[in-house]
């Protein structure tokens, strides 16, 4: 029983804890950030910044893999015949 009263104690004290910590975190988001208009532009900011990264970060990493792809090719003929064949079904079912 006395184990019960124990746990007990110690999780009142971490909820406690916890919750000033929120409280303190949400009082300094709303001292920054009083107004909501420059909240909400600000994270609109930054999703199209997001987004924006995520697409230049593909296009690098696609024409990184082309680049991968071509250099294996030349090494490999065999393979590069292969990759030439999944190229040329991909633009055929395009058409």
């Amino acid at each position: 029983m006395n184990k019960f009263w124990q746990k007990l104690k110690r999780d009142v004290k971490e909820n406690n804890e916890r919750g000033a910590r929120e409280s303190v975190l949400e009082e300094l988001f709303n001292d920054f950030n009083r107004n909501r208009f420059v909240v909400y532009k600000f994270n609109f900011m930054r999703g199209i910044f997001f987004g924006l990264g995520s697409v230049l970060g593909g296009t690098v990493v696609l024409a990184l893999l082309a680049w991968l792809l071509n250099a294996v090719g030349w090494l490999v003929p065999s393979l590069a015949d292969f990759i030439n064949s999944i190229v040329d079904m991909m633009q055929a079912g395009s058409q």
